[in-house]
């Protein structure tokens, strides 16, 4: 009886510690993202920091958050961030995620805007 409360006393905590890393991210100070003008045919790759603004070929970029997944799982990048041009005023504004560009992608008929990694 003793052996099995002292199994349970170890594969509790080792349980628990497993979960909670599938939810755990590291906050990065910088989004690098990437700005193609279909129109002109360019594409530009800037690093911006978090709470900064880029100011790019009619577009105004803000980053509200930038993170990673867990070291321990597959590398992932997440960016907050709303993009602004002179003419629509606000076009985006939520959540991109660098392995999954087409589950929010900025949908706009001149630009588009793709994150690259969070540094």
């Amino acid at each position: 009886m003793n052996v099995i409360k002292l199994l349970c006393l170890f594969i509790t905590p080792l349980f628990l510690l497993s979960t909670q890393s599938a939810f755990a991210y590291i906050e990065k100070n910088t989004a690098v993202v990437r700005v193609m003008n279909k129109a002109a045919g360019k594409t530009q790759v800037a690093s911006i920091k978090v709470g900064q603004t880029l100011q790019h070929d009619g577009l105004t970029i803000t980053i509200k958050n930038c993170k990673q997944s867990d070291p321990f799982d597959a590398e992932n990048f997440f960016v907050f961030l709303e993009i602004y041009t002179k003419a629509d005023g606000r076009i985006f504004s939520g959540w991109m995620n660098r392995n999954e560009p087409g589950l929010n992608p900025l949908q706009d008929d001149t630009y588009d805007v793709w994150l690259e990694k969070c540094e």
